[in-house]
């Protein structure tokens, strides 16, 4: 099982430890090039996957590692595989828009340069949202032409490592994300096949004759995202997320069943989550916290993981007053400590166009805490499930291989 702990970032006085993503170890920026190791392709193989002639992958938005644990009665088939499987992480923050970006490019955030649910708009100064492509908040404007996912994630996509591999690749998934921004930045470069559902017949037909053999390797990769929707209008390990789960447990097997005896299925997630909606948890909001207001342009990222993004001159005091009003929930730090710190992946890879995507202060929740803009994002704050911070709940997901 990967282990987060092996490296951290020093935490203030009486702090837990910060925990840091398995970077280059057993995090998803492995699984790309590990599965087209697999499949014959040069390159490294840290997952150890074994020489198939067929590889598909299911992406499942919000299972988390710690969540599939504690709900096996729910996935009997996932469990059956758990004992030969292990966890690996999401980077950081553990969010959909940039554990995408991290699958598809092999390449940590402060590479790919997707930082969360949402970022600075670069040169924009404001935040956008990562998953929509438009401006956050009221009245969003699409960027797809101002600001093209090509430019914002410039790397080599899934598809063309795959290209270069020699390997014939797929992409199912969601039929509203065809032509989106994220779809753009991250599932560039191929054939992407729209779906009502993962479950439908039709996906399945998809899958199979995406692993048809034709005289090449083949990879098929699927996404779905109904998981996740649960747990956060409902809270993870509420009956609707429990129903979900089941749910997926029947789609690996559907999938598993249509896996060519010299291929794989293998399963993975972009992030686990929390429940804020439980008794004893708080939403801070910052329109009633002067102290967490004051100097503050914008905020980004997400409620569990926000860039801080301060007015010209003021990200010192800012800083200050977050550190002490949070300490005992967050881990609070600068923009250069998060990156030296190795929060967003190794600092020799960092982009010069990702550094001021980036908070001037970065605030990653330990504690039950969200930190909310209820005039910005009323819908984030009604939510019951949230993630993206370093505990264990959120950054562990599974790695889970079946053979066919």
């Amino acid at each position: 099982m990967a282990d987060p702990d092996d490296q951290r970032s020093p935490p203030l006085a009486g702090q837990p430890p910060v925990p840091l993503p398995a970077y280059g170890r057993g995090s998803l920026g492995e699984v790309v090039p590990s599965l087209l190791a697999g499949l014959g392709a040069p390159g490294t193989n840290l997952l150890g996957v074994p020489p198939v002639r067929a590889a598909l992958l299911l992406v499942v938005d919000g299972l988390g590692w710690e969540l599939l644990h504690a709900h096996p009665d729910d996935a009997p088939f996932l469990t059956t595989h758990l004992a030969g499987a292990r966890s690996i992480t999401s980077g950081y923050p553990s969010s959909t828009a940039t554990s995408l970006a991290m699958l598809s490019t092999g390449r940590p955030p402060i590479a790919h340069g997707l930082m969360g649910y949402t970022m600075a708009a670069p040169g924009l100064g404001r935040a956008m949202n990562n998953l929509t492509w438009a401006t956050h908040g009221a009245e969003p404007r699409d960027l797809r032409d101002v600001l093209p996912p090509e430019s914002v994630q410039p790397l080599p996509t899934v598809f063309d490592r795959a290209r270069r591999a020699g390997v014939r690749m797929t992409a199912l998934g969601p039929r509203e994300h065809v032509g989106s921004g994220l779809t753009h930045a991250v599932l560039r470069g191929g054939t992407y096949e729209p779906v009502d559902g993962l479950e439908e017949p039709a996906a399945i037909r998809a899958v199979a004759a995406g692993l048809r053999d034709e005289g090449c390797p083949t990879a098929v990769y699927t996404y779905d995202p109904v998981l996740d929707g649960a747990g956060h209008r409902h809270g993870p390990g509420s009956d609707a997320w429990r129903a979900a789960l089941r749910r997926i447990d029947r789609i690996a097997a559907r999938f598993a069943a249509v896996v060519p005896p010299d291929g794989l299925l293998a399963i993975t997630a972009d992030h686990g989550m929390v429940d804020l909606a439980r008794p004893g948890c708080e939403r801070i909001e910052i329109s009633e916290r002067p102290e967490l207001a004051t100097g503050v342009r914008f905020l980004a990222g997400e409620a569990r993981a926000r860039h801080v993004h301060a007015h010209p001159g003021k990200a010192g005091g800012v800083l200050s007053r977050w550190r002490e009003a949070l300490a005992e929930v967050a881990w609070v730090v600068s923009r250069d400590e998060a990156i030296d710190g190795g929060w967003f992946g190794p600092p020799d890879q960092l982009r010069a166009a990702v550094r001021e995507r980036i908070g001037d202060v970065v605030c990653a929740a330990f504690g039950p805490v969200g930190v909310f803009q209820r005039l910005v994002d009323p819908g984030e704050a009604s939510l019951a499930g949230h993630h993206g911070s370093l505990t264990s709940a959120e950054l562990l997901v599974p790695w889970i291989v079946v053979r066919g």
